[in-house]
């Protein structure tokens, strides 16, 4: 961080009833659309600044076309916590949710001015790609733009899921509960969202590129326009491509 930029870079915590403990994130730039980002599995609020996608972006922001706001996940006491069932991952996922929805996005609307809920744009790489997904997917009525790089969009890869589905798994795994949703109130609102799904062919892109394909598959058979951005072999699964993807994708979505 620049040191003139520390004035409008902030920290915040509060204690959150949904979780029932601390919940943490930071704010970047002072005024501009609101872009929410997810960390990427097991990941924490910094690891968005620490890994240099703020100072990727920082040109929206110093330019007030962009407010970033990186809140804080809970993987570890979730998917991945085999410690307990995948039911009872569920139920933490879901507290989490509960969280961002009651609790950061006044936050967000409060601190951006956002007048229409829609105006907000989601986030994320890697597992962050899955959890901005799933987010606008289940909740499009509070955000209306998707920018999600290197995701894999099912619960699948963690283990042990079995054949264990109840309401808590199957409606945070996108690539389950999508192809079987025809609720048009959901349908209309994501027909008029800004999807933009990237990955690379690259290393470590294996398995993120047949599930964004699948993905794109499904809005596709639903009507959903949405962007599918595949990205050429020398592409990685890593933060440098981000700092690369993240702006250019910013450009159209601004």
């Amino acid at each position: 961080m620049r040191k003139e930029d520390a004035a409008i870079d902030s920290y915040h915590k509060w204690h959150s009833p949904s979780l029932g403990e601390d919940f943490e994130l930071k704010v970047y730039g002072e005024r501009g659309r609101p872009m929410m980002v997810f960390p990427s599995l097991g990941g924490r609020f910094f690891d968005f600044e620490n890994f240099g996608m703020v100072e990727a972006c920082r040109p929206y922001l110093d330019s007030g076309r962009l407010q970033i706001f990186a809140v804080d996940g809970r993987d570890a006491q979730s998917w991945l916590n085999e410690g307990v069932p995948i039911s009872e991952r569920g139920r933490r996922h879901e507290a989490w949710d509960a969280c961002i929805v009651r609790e950061a996005l006044p936050f967000i609307r409060e601190r951006s001015a956002l007048g229409d809920p829609r105006g907000l744009i989601v986030s994320g790489c890697s597992a962050g790609a899955f959890h901005a997904a799933n987010f606008i997917f289940r909740h499009p009525e509070l955000c209306g733009a998707l920018v999600a790089l290197s995701g894999a969009y099912s619960l699948g890869h963690f283990k042990p899921l079995g054949d264990t589905c109840d309401e808590h798994v199957y409606f945070n795994d996108p690539l389950r509960y999508l192809p079987g949703l025809t609720d048009e109130r959901f349908l209309q609102l994501y027909r008029h969202s800004r999807i933009i799904i990237c990955v690379g062919g690259g290393a470590w892109e294996q398995d993120c590129l047949a599930e964004s394909r699948r993905l794109s598959d499904i809005l596709r058979a639903k009507g959903v326009p949405h962007w599918l951005d595949l990205w050429g072999p020398d592409v990685n699964h890593d933060w440098p491509w981000w700092r690369k993807q993240l702006p250019y994708f910013l450009g159209h979505v601004l």
